[in-house]
């Protein structure tokens, strides 16, 4: 039995979300709710090696190890967020699996809309903004061996103030969300997923790109991108190119593509001109 006593805090159900999301003909082949463990990504990657089929979601009560980009680490009280992973082999060109978290934070952002009705907003690529730019969600994509992908997925749902792990940080609750019920919220982050990606594997390209586009916030602000290697490139976030690689526009107005990076949303006065110096900066 299943037993907890924070009454804003109750536990998923997992034979519930099995009959909801597992069906016939359904992208999701299994679905597991576990109580602890270091890392859903380390877990599917591990299903993944043993051969689990795609569709695969492992989401844990509470997460002791999780790891976001840059080995950063993540986790939370238990049953105070969603922590997940899931299970992909793409069959389209390594090419274009950049856009795999991208793909994630669009059905993300589209659950946290229609469930916790917030104004959520994407900062390229992996992070869920509330709130003047405070991080609630990071997403981590990893390969596994030559035709698998792992998507994991942490969104703060009902963290308090004294519990959240950085100034800049919020949860849904925090934010006023007018749910931040982890069941519904887990329902339609996975059918918004499963739509999402099923259209991008089918070919449509603009219709993704443009879902993308429209919930990301960093595409028209002035960034500092730090890069893998220790340079760094400011400018204005003009777009997202064809492989999901953002596109950057420096003060001489050469366009930068860039596939990897770290990218700080900074405040001016003058957003659109890049010469400007900042006033606030923020990583989300």
């Amino acid at each position: 039995m299943n037993i907890y006593t924070d009454l804003e805090r109750p536990p998923l159900r997992a034979a519930a979300l099995r009959r909801a999301l597992v069906v016939p003909g359904g992208f999701w082949t299994d679905l597991r709710v576990v109580e602890e463990t270091g890392s859903t990504n380390a877990d599917v990657a591990a299903a993944a090696r043993a051969g689990a089929a795609e569709g695969l979601v492992i989401v844990a009560e509470r997460q002791t190890a999780g790891r976001g980009r840059l080995g950063r680490q993540w986790q939370s009280p238990p049953r105070a967020g969603l922590a997940l992973s899931i299970l992909l082999r793409p069959a389209v060109p390594v090419a274009r699996w950049g856009w795999l978290p991208l793909l994630a934070g669009v059905a993300l952002a589209e659950a946290v809309r229609r469930v916790a009705r917030l104004d959520a907003y994407l900062k390229w690529p992996n992070d869920l903004l509330l709130q003047g730019d405070r991080k609630t969600a990071g997403i981590l994509a990893e390969g596994v061996g030559d035709g698998a992908v792992v998507v994991g997925i942490g969104l703060n749902t009902t963290l308090r103030e004294h519990e959240l792990p950085r100034p800049d940080a919020t949860s849904l609750a925090l934010a006023g969300a007018t749910s931040a019920d982890r069941d519904p919220l887990l329902r339609a982050l996975l059918r918004s997923f499963e739509e999402v990606y099923g259209r991008w594997q089918a070919g449509d390209d603009a219709g993704v790109r443009e879902a993308y586009l429209f919930h990301c916030g960093t595409i028209g602000r002035r960034v500092r991108v730090e890069l893998p290697g220790g340079s760094t490139l400011t400018g204005i976030a003009a777009g997202v190119d064809p492989d999901g690689r953002l596109q950057v526009t420096d003060p001489s107005g050469e366009v930068h593509t860039v596939a990897a990076g770290d990218v700080v949303h900074v405040r001016t006065d003058q957003t659109t001109d890049p010469t400007q110096g900042p006033a606030h900066e923020t990583t989300g």
